[in-house]
């Protein structure tokens, strides 16, 4: 059944009592609770327990503010409170950059937050930017399934799902990112949601690049 409850800060601190701690961190995790289907909040969790335990494998030092509240809120876009005319992963940057600038985040660490959700759909641009970037793409894509699985190793992957159970994460997300490719398609052309409309969306049709050079007000 996907109609649980999702997970509450209580149960993955008992489970992963190495999860960073501060007021700030606790509501972005209450204000991202509040605003996402239990699904989806639950991966988002998962995704920050991934994201701080990567970290700590690996001797990473980064801004564990910064990490948690982007991979906490890094899904707003595909809820009804960040939804808007560019792709999600922007809209859900936004929504999450004026939420810390209220919590008194300056500039710097604000725009942190928006670049490691703007880009926490593109891996291979995310690597190469700060840590708390990087970070929050692999502890996302962890919970997909990336080579970072095998560095987690199977008693994390068991410990995180306890905390926070998938509740039919494939089919509810991919219903999820269907609808946006249904109802928002042009928002979807430049983002993974692509993949997921030319798949399983009839009638979808993403405009080509090919297309645009060859059609382009050029003599040549």
């Amino acid at each position: 059944m996907t109609d649980a409850a999702p997970t509450t800060e209580g149960q993955l601190r008992t489970l992963f009592p190495g999860l960073p701690q501060s007021p700030l961190i606790s509501r972005a995790f209450h204000y991202a609770r509040d605003r996402s289907p239990s699904f989806l909040f639950n991966h988002v969790a998962r995704s920050w327990m991934f994201a701080t335990r990567l970290a700590a494998l690996e001797g990473v030092a980064h801004d564990a503010e910064v990490l948690a509240v982007s991979t906490l809120l890094h899904d707003l876009g595909l809820t009804e409170h960040a939804s808007g005319p560019n792709r999600f992963e922007v809209e859900g940057a936004g929504a999450a950059r004026a939420f810390v600038r209220e919590q008194g985040f300056d500039d710097r660490r604000a725009q942190l937050v928006w670049d490691s959700i703007a880009l926490h759909g593109t891996p291979s641009i995310a690597a190469f930017k700060e840590p708390e970037v990087a970070l929050c793409a692999r502890g996302i894509g962890a919970d997909f399934g990336t080579p970072d699985n095998d560095l987690l190793g199977a008693s994390t992957m068991t410990l995180a799902i306890a905390a926070a159970p998938r509740l039919d994460m494939k089919r509810q997300f991919t219903a999820c990112v269907c609808h946006i490719a249904r109802t928002r398609p042009e928002t979807t052309y430049a983002n993974f949601i692509r993949d997921f409309g030319e798949r399983l969306v009839p009638g979808y049709q993403a405009p080509s690049w090919v297309d645009v050079i060859a059609g382009g007000p050029f003599a040549e």
